[in-house]
């Protein structure tokens, strides 16, 4: 192509070019004001700002007058995914792919107008990556540390339903445990519960199963002490995601604390049919955990109503159960009075 034909497709290039920085503009705003007004994010609202900032100047006033609303073919254009979010996750996450896409358009038609535009814009997409790792990362990390109330579900012909009517009563947490289906039904059940989780804001951990939530991609991972490493299920799942680890004495925890844990799990407290056999570990435990545990932790084996005063008076930030909402009579109301009685307690600071 040689300069005159170049010449003359100049103005479509600052079309594309100008619309392009409003797009990447407009989803940084929108990401920006989750970290500043969510997330009380200083350094991430920042980083948001100084990004839009560089796009400002690079939006130069030349480019701006080849705007042509009127003309635009793309103003009427839409998709029905575009027209609703399920939830928070997905609408930063559209608008994190919205900004990336954006930049790589004007980091290639930039090429043609500006080779520094386009070689800042490159540096730039490089920066919303890791703007993502981090604000996925911190927000799941916030999420679980704020979590009060840990729900392992149980079998149960109307589970989802169950699942649901308990995130109704604002339940943050929830695991999906599951020993008995087999890997078809469990994955099937996995998705449409990750989606109702994140539809209501709320993390999705899997049991056990690595490969299943990657399959999913839940928010993480539960690890027994007899499953793989708490290094290997974050290599397989990524540094984003969430392990956590069941723990029964001091030692355990210790070594799963070190071992990297997000979270750890401990108890029984009670004896329980969830874990048939195994003897409790008593009131002491929590009471060790309260004093030592450096990470997020929950209580967890036969909690209920008739004990739960007991666990918090003990120490416990945060109780796990499974009976006590999942055959619950109305599971909303029963979330409701847990984390009524929850949050009379000071919540405990962890370190993100």
């Amino acid at each position: 192509m040689n300069d005159t034909s170049l010449a003359s497709l100049q103005p479509a290039v600052w079309r594309i070019l100008d619309a392009n920085f409003d797009r990447a503009r407009e989803g940084l705003r929108i990401i920006e004001e989750w970290c500043r007004f969510a997330l009380n994010h200083q350094a991430m609202a920042n980083e948001c700002k100084q990004m839009r900032q560089e796009l400002g100047m690079w939006h130069t006033p030349e480019i701006r007058a080849a705007r042509d609303t009127a003309r635009d073919v793309g103003t009427t254009l839409s998709h029905p995914r575009e027209e609703q979010r399920t939830g928070i996750e997905q609408l930063l996450q559209a608008n994190l792919c919205r900004v990336q896409e954006a930049l790589r358009v004007i980091e290639e038609y930039g090429k043609l107008y500006s080779p520094a535009i386009s070689s800042g814009s490159k540096q730039m997409r490089y920066r919303v990556y890791a703007l993502e790792s981090n604000l996925l990362n911190y927000r799941r990390r916030q999420l679980l540390a704020n979590s009060r109330l840990y729900l392992v579900t149980s079998a149960a012909p109307d589970l989802l339903l169950r699942v649901e009517a308990a995130l109704q009563g604002g339940l943050t947490l929830v695991q999906y445990r599951d020993k008995q289906s087999n890997d078809t039904d469990r994955l099937a059940i996995a998705k449409q519960m990750c989606q109702l989780c994140h539809h209501y804001g709320a993390l999705f951990i899997l049991n056990d199963r690595v490969d299943l939530a990657l399959a999913v991609d839940a928010d993480g991972v539960h690890l027994g002490q007899q499953d793989i490493s708490i290094a290997l299920a974050r290599q397989i799942l990524g540094a984003q995601k969430i392990v956590g680890r069941s723990t029964t004495n001091p030692e355990e925890m210790e070594r799963a604390i070190k071992e990297g844990a997000d979270y750890i799990g401990v108890g029984p407290v009670y004896e329980t049919p969830t874990k048939a056999g195994k003897a409790a570990a008593g009131i002491e435990y929590v009471q060790y955990a309260a004093k030592n545990a450096t990470v997020p932790w929950f209580a967890i084996g036969g909690i209920d109503n008739t004990n739960l005063d007991d666990v918090l008076k003990a120490g416990a930030p945060g109780v796990a159960m499974v009976r006590a909402i999942m055959n619950a009579e109305n599971p909303t109301h029963a979330v409701q009075f847990c984390l009524g009685m929850l949050n009379r307690v000071p919540q405990v600071g962890f370190r993100l």
